[in-house]
């Protein structure tokens, strides 16, 4: 084996080396799969991590929704809001603990021209008894315009009047928002940061809801314009809205940079649609708020959309790839390398020397196949063999019923019937004779028990119907069949009686029988179908029947014959055979073979290809 060993590996030597270089190549590029399909999964777990993080924010902006359409409720609920009123109510709301986000509720009411002095001096009362009798609100920004939406409620109290009096339909970026929304009845979300509260990464924005008079129609814009009543409004802080979320994200480094893309106004009133605006950045400092974004092939980065009540904010995620690795991670790729080749170089040789014997293993398949043909066809020769010998065996048994009837019916039936006449005349002399006549009559009825008794064992043997054609021994069998089983029984014959020679009219009679005999046994049916149909010289028998149907496997059921013995009468004629269940419950057998132009002799068995059958 050694020297073999030597032989071969100096005499393939540049085999060798070219296996050895395909070994590299495939180590390599299992290398770059692997590292590939496990940069793939990581990718993949950081942006489920991502999504969800994405749905926790989704759900907190859709509780501060709630919570701004909670307000605009209990507000519109009464015709007078005072102080204390809106100051218990946002008490109850516990806002640090249950909406940490929220810095301030307040509501503007809105006031026309007409009333601004009323409502000022009222304004100027409440906030008096709030913060003392030095504090003064004024409209800010001053002047006069036929309407106002002036903040009356501030929660929680910011402690300066300042703060009260603010008409927000004077902020340049608040008014076509606001009309908007007095016209919608929906929610609306500022694009602007809040210039009172915001800092350099520490963005206040604003959501407000118009709030209507109680009970009054808001079906049309011109009703909702005439029952606008004011607005309220939360102030929310982006970093506690975020606050907690990448501790969602099972990822160390996770960088999260919120920007607001859509069509906004800045502080002064100018369309600023064109920038993005950035809201909060986990790197941010307020010296450096945005700091520039993370790029190149080491990162991961996922950008999402969110919808902020009309707003589209954009949150990118950004991550170091080295953060979602394992230890085995890294690992991997090179033990897959080194797999690769040591599999390679082993599959190379295993190749390599099983080549060597490749012609005599193709020497051996050729002879085996030669073999295995004759085999085969020794086989069939033998299958045909054992076909004509059950064909014969069937014609020797119905030769022999046959013979047995008619012998049955010439000798056993007339001896029957003379004895019948001779009890009979016994009885009708013995009448006078009561005892006598008595058993006359008793031995003349055991008689007719006989003769019925060999009329019966005659039609088993070969009913003498099946002399005056098949489908006139078909609607025997039918009535038969119903009277005894009690399931009706219809057939369906569209062509009449037609000249077979004997032995197809009885093969054709012994599938009806046995496929009958079948239903009774298994199908537990309550209906059966008998169809003959004739076309181009190929009779065809169906029984279809509306039981349980066949089961998996049924046909080759261990002791059961009876669907092999059809289909062996079938192929005998040359015929075919199929068996099926309906979608619906039940099963169908469907034979069909030539019987006009046919010798009145039973032919030899046609050949295998010219037959066929199935179970379906």
């Amino acid at each position: 084996m050694a020297s073999l060993l030597r032989e071969a590996f100096s005499v393939t030597r540049l085999s060798f080396w070219t296996g050895a270089l395909m070994s590299s190549l495939i180590g390599t590029s299992l290398y770059i799969f692997t590292q590939r399909s496990i940069e793939s999964d990581a990718r993949e777990r950081f942006v489920n991590h991502v999504r969800y993080a994405q749905n926790v924010i989704g759900v907190r902006v859709k509780s501060y929704t709630d919570l701004l359409r909670g307000a605009a409720s209990q507000i519109q609920s009464t015709d007078t809001l005072t102080h204390r009123q809106f100051h218990a109510y946002v008490q109850g709301l516990q806002l640090p603990h249950s909406f940490p986000a929220v810095e301030y509720i307040n509501y503007a009411a809105y006031v026309e021209e007409a009333d601004r002095e009323d409502f000022m001096r009222g304004l100027r009362k409440e906030v008096e008894e709030l913060l003392g009798p030095k504090a003064e609100p004024v409209i800010t920004p001053p002047g006069i315009r036929p309407s106002y939406l002036i903040v009356r409620n501030i929660e929680p109290d910011p402690g300066h009047p300042r703060f009260y009096g603010l008409d927000l339909k004077a902020i340049p970026y608040f008014y076509s928002q606001l009309t908007e929304e007095r016209d919608s009845g929906t929610v609306f979300s500022a694009g602007t940061a809040i210039p009172l509260l915001s800092k350099p990464n520490n963005i206040y924005l604003g959501m407000r809801m118009p709030v209507y008079h109680i009970e009054a129609p808001v079906d049309t814009v011109a009703r909702r314009r005439a029952a606008y009543r004011g607005s309220v409004g939360i102030a929310i802080s982006v970093p506690k809205l975020l606050k907690g979320v990448l501790d969602e994200i099972p990822v160390d480094n996770v960088r999260m940079t919120l920007y607001d893309t859509g069509r906004r106004m800045d502080a002064n009133g100018k369309d600023t649609s064109g920038t993005r605006l950035t809201l909060f950045d986990s790197r941010g400092t307020p010296a450096q708020p945005s700091p520039p974004l993370d790029t190149g092939r080491e990162r991961f980065s996922v950008s999402l959309p969110l919808d902020f009540n009309g707003r589209p904010w954009t949150i990118i995620y950004s991550v170091n790839k080295a953060a979602l690795y394992t230890e085995f991670d890294d690992s991997y790729p090179k033990m897959m390398m080194s797999f690769g080749f040591i599999g390679s170089m082993l599959l190379y040789a295993l190749l390599f020397i099983l080549m060597s014997s490749r012609r005599a293993a193709l020497a051996l398949a050729r002879e085996m196949t030669s073999e295995l043909r004759e085999s085969q066809s020794k086989l069939q020769l033998s299958h045909q063999k054992l076909r004509r010998l059950a064909d014969h065996a069937y014609q020797v048994k119905e030769h022999e019923r046959k013979r047995i009837a008619r012998e049955i019916h010439d000798d056993l039936g007339q001896n029957l019937l003379a004895l019948r006449i001779e009890a009979e005349m016994l009885a009708t002399r013995s009448r006078t004779h009561s005892h006598l006549h008595k058993r006359a009559t008793t031995t003349l009825q055991q008689i007719d028990v006989t003769i019925k008794s060999v009329r019966q064992i005659i039609n088993d043997l070969r009913p003498t119907v099946l002399d005056l054609g098949l489908s006139a021994a078909v609607e025997w069998q039918a009535a038969q069949f119903q009277r005894r089983t009690g399931i009706k029984c219809q057939i369906d014959d569209d062509h009449g009686e037609i000249a077979m020679p004997d032995y197809c009219a009885t093969a054709f009679f012994r599938i009806l029988q046995e496929s009958l005999t079948n239903i009774v046994r298994h199908a537990n049916a309550s209906k059966v179908v008998i169809q003959l149909r004739l076309n181009g010289g190929w009779l065809t028998l169906i029984v279809r029947d509306n039981g349980c149907g066949m089961p998996p496997g049924g046909r080759n059921k261990h002791g059961s014959f009876g669907l092999v013995g059809i289909e062996e009468r079938i192929l005998i004629l040359g015929g075919t055979c199929a068996v099926f269940s309906e979608n619906d419950g039940g099963t169908t057998i469907m034979v069909s073979a030539p019987v006009l132009g046919l010798p009145d002799t039973q032919p030899l068995l046609l050949s295998e290809h010219e037959t066929g059958s199935a179970v379906i």
